[in-house]
Parts: C-alpha cells; sequence; structure tokens
C-alpha cells in the first residue's frame, strides 16, 4: 500500500540548538535540575535535517540567539500558509522575545508578519490540513487568536479542546498525515472535540496515550514519510500498516523540554 502514499517536498524553517537549555519550567515536562547535554542536541538536530533532506525537502535556518534556549523550537513561531505568515504571542514571558528574531528573518525573505493580539503559538497550536485550521487551545493559544487567524488567512478555524497538561499543545496529540487523514490521540481533547475529529476523520489512525507519552504524535509527514519518534514503535508499526513509510529520528534530548520532531519544524507553505 506504501506505494500509493505519495511524498511531496517540503519547505522547513528550522534553529540550531546551539543555546537550547532547560532554564525554566512552563510545562509538565521540562525540569531545570536535569541538564540537558547539547551536544548530543545538536547530533540528534542534525540528524533530522540530514533525514529531511535525504528525503528532498528544503530546509532554512533561523540564527539562534543567546538567552533564549526554546527558539530550537521553530514551528511554535508562526504559522504560514499561501505566503501570509501568522505571527506569535507566547504564552510564557520567557519565549515572547524568540518571535522578534523570526519575524525579523520572514520579513527579510520578503514575506509581510501579521502580529497577533492574542495569545498564539504558531504551528504548536496551529494545523493545516489543506482545507481548513485545526487550533488547539485550552493551555497555551487562546479562543480569540483563533478568530484572528479566520480572519488573516480567510480559511475556515476549526477550534479544539486539550485537556491533558502534557499534551499542552496541538501539536503534541495530533499531526496531519495527507490530505484527507490525520493521526490523533483522542483522550488528549474535550468529549466535544473528541466527536468532531471523529466527524471530519472516521477513518484516522489512532494513538494510545503510551504512543503519545513517547512523543510519536509530534511527527511531521510528507503525504507519505513520517519522521517519527523511535520510542514511539507501536504507532510506527500501526502507520506502517495504513502505508505510510516511519521514518525513526531520535530527538529525545529534546523531550526533557517538552519538544520533539514537529516542534523543532517550522513549515513553509
Amino acid at each position: 500500500m506504501s506505494d500509493a502514499r505519495v511524498a511531496r517536498s517540503r519547505r522547513f524553517l528550522v534553529c540550531e540548538p546551539r543555546h537550547f537549555a532547560v532554564q525554566y519550567a512552563i510545562n509538565p515536562w521540562m525540569h531545570p535540575d536535569k541538564p540537558v547535554d547539547v551536544d548530543l542536541a545538536q547530533e540528534q538536530w542534525q540528524a533530522l535535517i540530514g533525514a529531511y533532506r535525504a528525503h528532498g525537502h528544503t530546509v532554512d535556518s533561523v540564527e539562534p540567539v543567546p538567552g533564549l534556549p526554546d527558539m530550537v523550537f521553530s514551528a511554535n513561531a508562526a504559522f504560514v500558509v499561501g505566503g501570509q505568515v501568522f505571527g506569535s504571542l507566547f504564552h510564557a514571558r520567557e519565549r515572547r522575545p524568540e518571535s522578534v528574531h523570526y519575524d525579523t528573518w520572514f520579513k527579510a525573505a520578503g514575506y509581510d508578519v501579521y502580529r497577533p493580539e492574542s495569545v498564539s503559538e504558531g504551528e504548536g497550536d496551529l494545523v493545516w490540513t489543506g482545507r481548513y485550521v485545526l487550533a488547539g487551545t485550552g493551555f497555551r493559544t487562546t479562543r480569540e487568536a483563533h478568530r484572528e487567524v479566520q480572519e488573516f488567512l480567510g480559511h475556515p478555524v476549526i477550534g479544539l479542546t486539550l485537556v491533558d497538561p502534557y499534551f499542552y499543545h496541538l501539536d503534541t496529540a495530533l499531526f496531519v498525515l495527507d490530505d484527507d487523514n490525520v493521526c490523533y490521540y483522542p483522550e488528549a481533547f474535550s468529549p466535544g472535540s473528541r466527536e468532531v475529529l471523529r466527524r471530519l476523520f472516521p477513518d484516522a489512525v489512532l494513538a494510545t496515550r503510551d504512543d503519545a507519552l513517547a512523543f510519536g504524535l509530534n511527527s511531521v509527514s510528507d503525504g507519505r514519510n513520517v519522521f517519527i519518534a523511535p520510542r514511539a514503535e507501536a504507532l510506527a508499526e500501526r502507520l506502517a500498516g495504513h502505508g505510510y513509510v516511519p521514518v525513526p529520528v531520535d530527538l529525545s534530548e529534546f523531550h526533557k523540554a517538552g519538544g520533539g520532531i514537529k516542534c523543532c519544524t517550522q513549515e513553509i507553505r
């Protein structure tokens, strides 16, 4: 079945983890008393970039800034659809300076950047399906930001409520497989949001809590290849059974900050 899946080349924006560290705690994964192995983080990050390029994807990079240890999580910096850039306004004050540097990169690349008035954390909570935007709320991005996204982009926005603090961003609980389907962990969502997802994606690949805790849902798919955490073995097998090709990439050092593959990957559409 995998031969029927079609990979499409993507353009990704990333940020080297030169200054990556866990210096504060803004989610349940973060423990400042547990040191980060920066050399290992660099090695893992380079492996991710190598995997993207080996599969035909373009990778651009933002220069990391000292004092911004979470800047490596480029997905949180913006949401880009059709060349329109909806910027970020982070919930945590520690991360708010990151937005300036990403905005500068986008403007230098020729993009106009919309500055949200409400808390919005980019692709952390905003997921493009090819037809509409799935938008998470509950811990970070606000419903007011959902309205801003719809007004700015002119695409329908479907709000989804997250209820488990371990899955504080939508991209820790759901990812898009292709133009027709998604993979998600149902119990990360409120009952009403689960029903919405069931109706929208009746053939979705469903994940377990173990899959989600292994950062299996913080994955990136190009329509055929799924770049996924190696510990999410059961989910990888399930995806393979649906015709996708798992590409394991270990970003375990970034799990200490509550991030993984998708968190380190901003897609420019």
